[in-house]
């Protein structure tokens, strides 16, 4: 019988207060009885709008349908045979703007907590499922990946589905990009994404750490080694600045160091002698997730006050709403309409605080967007000793300095055909964030597949 609810039935979460003091996940799951409760409220409607606001097509009505019957294995095998990273993209893809915004079940109401019921089916087969994948016949040819994170790992997957030879190249000593280094546990334990990684050896995808595309060898000398293709998924770890003083004194981090040396370098675990500033007090500038993730993770490093500074207002913030929504409850401090304009030295070439501005939001443009302006003698002093630049990322140049024919555009980002995900060099795709700049992990992972597909063709054609 079809639930009619008008709300998603709520996901458990830890208490704040206990939460904002450990690394644990947030969020508990369903349980099979709330994921059914759930699976109700679906319409199957027969137009499937949800499966078009999906950047991989999951078979989302279908695999409802499973969960709500209890047929738990069933709908895993629905969801892995279009997404080959449940577990993740069930946790940190911003459904409530995609999938979830095309449910029939929002025009009155909260959609079908599409999001959630993914997670679950995921987590249900990793604790029940035992079938290993079966190691698919070899085509004998070769195709090299560059980077680990969701693009490289779909592309990777659905080639060895496809027969092919894959080996990932990874520069970090661990596999997952930035599932791993810029993804808090506390929102992605890294014990599933390890998991997701062992799929791939299963399907016989080798993945070599430590590799740096362009230093260790370069994308021609793949071709030389026997590669007969390649994928480019080296995402955007080149952080931004805003080029004001005090920005190189000791303290002060991009978004990407800070959280590398807590989530991949595991500053946070006792036993690791991993260098990071303990904050009495962190500035966080920025307004998207990383940013928030930056933030949560100070409070639970030991800082008594931490501050999120954005120019605009709490509407214009990039962060998914939920994330905001956590942040807060754990006690985050929100300075909106805020701009820094100096970093103060304390005299010993260490931050001793921040002189900020106030902001206020001038008119729409013609893009409809309203331009944050300074408030003339708003300037005030704000005591922190540690300051967080979230402002964004762009893609390594090392990769394109080194491959000759490799067109970029204004921004250093690869360019592709949208179609097909071919960059100006033949044999040679790429998608993520080396191609958008940094973006959502869903979107990486539907450029993965859609560059696996045009590999395969591409090798198809040439015989």
């Amino acid at each position: 019988m079809a639930n009619m609810s008008l709300k998603k039935v709520p996901m458990p979460t830890q208490d704040p207060q206990v939460r904002s003091h450990n690394f644990d996940e947030v969020a508990l799951g369903y349980t099979p009885e709330m994921a059914m409760e759930e699976a109700a409220r679906c319409l199957g409607c027969k137009s499937k709008p949800c499966v078009g606001g999906c950047p991989v097509n999951i078979r989302i009505p279908e695999f409802i349908a499973k969960v709500a019957q209890g047929d738990f294995r069933e709908a895993y095998e629905i969801i892995s045979d279009t997404n080959a990273l449940p577990g993740v993209s069930g946790r940190v893809c911003p459904q409530e703007v995609q999938c979830e915004a095309r449910c029939v079940r929002a025009v009155k109401g909260e959609p079908v907590a599409i999001g959630r019921l993914e997670r679950f089916v995921a987590d249900w087969y990793r604790e029940h499922g035992d079938e290993t994948a079966a190691r698919p016949a070899s085509n004998g040819r070769r195709v090299a990946v560059v980077g680990s994170g969701p693009a490289s790992l779909t592309c990777a997957s659905d080639l060895a589905r496809l027969g092919y030879e894959v080996t990932v190249f990874e520069a970090f000593h661990t596999a997952g990009g930035v599932l791993v280094y810029g993804i808090p546990e506390f929102r992605l334990p890294k014990a599933i994404v390890g998991e997701e990684v062992d799929k791939l050896a299963a399907l016989g995808v080798k993945v070599e750490t430590d590799m740096v595309v362009g230093k260790t060898f370069s994308v021609d000398e793949m071709f030389e080694m026997g590669y007969e293709a390649v994928f480019i998924g080296s995402g955007a770890g080149l952080p931004m600045f805003m080029g004001i003083e005090g920005e190189t004194l000791a303290g002060v981090y991009s978004a990407n160091e800070y959280l590398t040396r807590i989530n991949l370098m595991k500053a946070y675990r006792e036993g690791y002698d991993t260098p990071l500033k303990v904050s009495r007090a962190a500035a966080v500038v920025g307004g998207g997730n990383v940013a928030m993730d930056a933030a949560r993770c100070a409070k639970r490093m030991g800082a008594e006050h931490v501050y999120v500074l954005y120019r605009r207002d709490e509407e214009e913030m990039p962060a998914r709403k939920e994330e905001v929504h956590h942040a807060q409850e754990e006690g985050i401090e929100f300075m909106l309409l805020t701009n820094p304009v100096r970093i103060l030295d304390d005299g010993k070439g260490r931050v001793g605080g921040m002189e900020c501005v106030k902001m206020r939001l001038a008119a729409p443009d013609e893009s409809g967007r309203r331009s944050p302006k300074v408030i003339e003698g708003s300037n005030f002093r704000l005591e922190v000793d540690t300051v967080v630049m979230s402002l964004g990322t762009s893609p390594n140049p090392l990769i394109r300095s080194t491959t000759p024919g490799l067109e970029v555009n204004r921004r250093g980002c690869l360019q592709v055909d949208e179609q097909t995900m071919a960059t100006s060099r033949p044999g040679v795709y790429a998608g993520g964030d080396a191609v958008t700049g940094a973006a959502t992990v869903i979107q990486a992972m539907g450029a993965g597949k859609k560059a696996a597909a045009s590999i395969h063709a591409y090798l198809r054609e040439k015989g």
